[in-house]
């Protein structure tokens, strides 16, 4: 299964709409995260690539995640689901769903 281009026009605008459908009663369809929480975790790997933020791995778990996890992440094989995450995408503090909303937007 090929995934889509993120950065086309056309599957950017079909994203973009799924966000706009979404409301802060939203249910869960993944996991246990809240919207707001779960808009914020979609938002860390912009957040990695585009600002300085996150910081970035060295050593020997830059090793790991080129080697081992990188291939994992970015196959068009889907997630497991419970598979663990990487701290930066833990969201264990409460969201304001209108602020994440506008920032993955």
């Amino acid at each position: 299964m090929t995934l889509p281009n993120i950065f086309t026009e056309e599957v950017a605008a079909e994203v973009i709409q799924r966000i706009n459908l979404l409301s802060p009663t939203s249910m869960p369809k993944w996991g246990k995260m809240t919207v707001g929480q779960m808009l914020a975790h979609c938002c860390v790997s912009y957040e990695m690539i585009y600002e300085d933020i996150h910081p970035r791995p060295k050593g020997f778990m830059r090793f790991i995640l080129k080697n081992l996890i990188k291939s994992k992440v970015v196959s068009d094989v889907p997630y497991q689901h419970n598979l663990r995450t990487a701290p930066q995408f833990l969201m264990k503090e409460t969201k304001n769903f209108n602020v994440e909303k506008e920032r993955l937007i």
